[in-house]
């Protein structure tokens, strides 16, 4: 199954600017509504953005230096990995949320949060757009970065990307909910 490479980055780069839009909207809002949450054991608003910052945490400094000492050039069409489209497509947002179990250092549940949280992930949208753009330079199958959980498996740089993004998203329609549910 092959992608075109821009229309990759650009499907992406959409998303990643409506996750920034979205974002910048949750700043008007108090903090005790984005720090509400339907039950004792879901996320609220800012818990759904923290657990995104810290993937952000491991996964922008990753590709920035992936994408810095990559030696290729950019090719038009996209090919993505097994294990990467797998992990990509499990990302994506369904009908009803399907629950998923994370890791313990990346679950901030009745963690103590603020609006420096949404700041901070309005930061990470700029850098991932800003990566993404970046990503027309070079070949998104031929660089390969690492994964959070570990540093011996490699994806192709597309399939990270997918991934992170679908990742967000999920998440960001997993916020909205909050409110909706709240209702």
């Amino acid at each position: 199954m092959k992608i075109s490479t821009i229309s990759l980055l650009n499907e992406l780069k959409d998303k990643t600017g409506n996750h920034l839009q979205y974002a910048e909207t949750l700043l008007l809002k108090p903090e005790n509504e984005l720090n509400f949450r339907i039950s004792t054991d879901s996320w609220s608003v800012l818990e759904c953005l923290e657990h995104l910052n810290r993937y952000g945490d491991f996964y922008i400094p990753e590709v920035t230096q992936r994408i810095s000492s990559s030696k290729t050039s950019f090719k038009p069409e996209f090919n993505p990995g097994v294990l990467g489209n797998y992990f990509a497509k499990s990302m994506l947002p369904k009908e009803k949320l399907n629950k998923m179990k994370t890791l313990k250092t990346m679950n901030p549940i009745h963690s103590q949060l603020n609006k420096e949280v949404v700041e901070k992930f309005i930061l990470q949208q700029k850098q991932w757009l800003e990566l993404l753009e970046k990503g027309r330079e070079i070949d998104l199958g031929k660089t390969k970065t690492s994964i959070s959980i570990s540093k011996l498996i490699t994806l192709k740089l597309g399939d990270i990307f997918r991934f992170v993004i679908y990742h967000n998203e999920r998440h960001i329609v997993q916020a909205k909910n909050v409110f909706i549910l709240k209702k």
